[in-house]
């Protein structure tokens, strides 16, 4: 019999692992939430659970306890959790395991240990990781955190030791203002984590964020897949990411590679996970923490290297030894990601919510589109605003910006604002397409009267119009076509001179 494998998450990367799974030979099985009931996701899945989670005060994806009760109850064989909350979560790993459900990814202990930041540094530097100057551990209290502040220097920020995606952060200019961040980063992390420990680093100005992907079995064989660059964050959540990074040099790839492999032995690792690195503006470089999961990002290193993250994922969770050897992995291109959420980037990126009347998305050879609605689907208040990941390949980075910013004006959405504007907006500015751009980017240099056009969602309605008729109209012949006979977006608007 064929092994049953739950999909604890919904969306784009609920389709993603659907791929995978049946490409593998296994039947892939998902929730149906009452929250998202028509979700497109559901109709690439082999079975369907209906969570029945309408009155409950939570989704399904984020209660461990039915999502075990359900898997028992429908004899699933394994449970791969996606990205977010279950994904990096040491009970709900923990759960399954004493259910005898076999969880696709590191064990818990592992989760446990690298959620803990304090433990996490403590690990790495035995492996001789740099760190940021700061904090050995937890603080107890501000003033301790204060004196850690004045021997490093402000500013620093104070970390969540069990944090992430943001929360339980505050960056700290001065001294009379440590004791206040201190509390609310505390209270902030106690509500979102059950651990209200906080640690204090030295808070580099201009920084970018890099993190390399490493893949590792339960043999002991770990590789590295090179790095990607994260650096355009708002609010410490990413908007952009592309592969490799143009502040690497071969060299510094090999060393910081090579580290995070070290690392990633030392400690046992197995299944996908990245090694986070911090840059500062001279070059030096130093561990931040590391991710057990697989990351939102991660199709363009898939795309650079060849090599089918998720796939690996389920194969060791499966107890398969790694075939692949570092000196298999070889980088060709470059690749950019931009996220598509539903957000307005001229009103502070404010979270939109309902009907999507029209969405097309671009086509074309170097074009990977990862989704999780289509024309008629419904963005609701309940989930992440993102609804899909525009991904592009191009021989260089000079190549892959232009093929990016091409396929984003042939991207149109009907309903509701997107970051696409803003994405657009970030491939043209001097500061990207020079790479200098760090994660402060966004909230120091980008202003919303940067957007190319505030007629945006006029421009893009006036353009679906043209692809519904496109097929009963007789197009000129100087008008590129695709497959599916709509008109070319990107040409159109340069026509118009938008």
């Amino acid at each position: 019999m064929k092994k049953r494998i739950l999909i604890a998450n919904r969306g784009e990367i609920a389709i993603r692992i659907i791929r995978s799974a049946h490409k593998l030979g296994l039947l892939a099985v998902v929730f149906q939430s009452d929250k998202e009931p028509d979700a497109l996701y559901l109709k690439y899945a082999d079975e369907i659970i209906p969570a029945h989670d309408l009155l409950l005060d939570k989704p399904i994806f984020l209660d461990m306890e039915r999502i075990l009760s359900l898997a028992v109850e429908h004899q699933i064989d394994m449970i791969h959790p996606g990205y977010g909350f279950l994904s990096e979560n040491p009970d709900f790993a923990a759960l399954c395991e004493a259910h005898q459900i076999n969880f696709i990814g590191p064990s818990p202990q592992l989760i446990r240990d690298m959620g803990l930041k304090t433990v996490a540094k403590s690990m790495a530097i035995k492996t001789g990781l740099p760190l940021v100057p700061g904090s050995d551990g937890p603080v107890p209290d501000a003033a301790t955190a204060k004196v850690f502040a004045d021997k490093i220097g402000y500013p620093v920020i104070l970390k969540a030791s069990a944090g992430g995606g943001g929360r339980g952060m505050r960056i700290v200019e001065k001294p009379e203002t440590i004791e206040r961040n201190f509390k609310s980063a505390s209270d902030e992390a106690l509500a979102a984590f059950g651990n209200g420990d906080m640690f204090v680093e030295k808070y580099l100005q201009n920084p970018k964020h890099l993190e390399f992907q490493i893949l590792g079995d339960k043999y002991g064989n770990v590789i590295h897949l090179g790095e990607r660059e994260c650096s355009l964050q708002r609010k410490h959540q990413k908007i952009l990411e592309e592969a490799p990074s143009a502040s690497v040099t071969p060299e510094m790839r090999q060393q910081m590679g090579e580290m995070a492999v070290r690392f990633a032995k030392s400690i046992g690792y197995y299944s996908a996970g990245t090694i986070e690195y911090i840059m500062d503006e001279d070059g030096s470089y130093f561990f931040m923490e590391m991710n057990t999961r697989i990351q939102v990002e991660h199709p363009v290193t898939e795309i650079i290297t060849g090599v089918d993250l998720v796939d690996w994922q389920i194969r060791v969770a499966l107890n398969e030894k790694l075939t692949l050897k570092q000196e298999d992995i070889k980088i060709n291109g470059w690749a950019i990601e931009c996220r598509v959420n539903t957000e307005d980037p001229q009103n502070r990126f404010s979270p939109q919510t309902g009907f999507i009347d029209k969405i097309h998305f671009p086509v074309g050879d170097n074009i990977r589109i990862e989704t999780g609605v289509q024309s008629g689907s419904i963005v609701t208040p309940y989930f992440d605003s993102m609804i899909a990941k525009i991904i592009v390949h191009g021989d260089n980075r000079s190549d892959v910006i232009e093929k990016t910013l091409k396929a984003l004006y042939e991207f149109s959405l009907i309903g509701l604002k997107t970051t696409v504007p803003f994405c657009r907006t970030v491939l043209q500015h001097p500061d990207f397409v020079n790479a200098t751009y760090t994660t402060r980017w966004v909230g120091h240099v980008y202003k919303p009267e940067m957007l190319e056009n505030e007629e945006d969602e006029l421009i893009a309605a006036l353009t679906a119009t043209i692809m519904y008729a496109s097929e009963y109209l007789q197009l000129s012949s100087d008008v590129p076509t695709y497959k599916n006979d709509t008109l070319n977006v990107w040409v159109l608007n340069k026509r118009l001179n938008y």
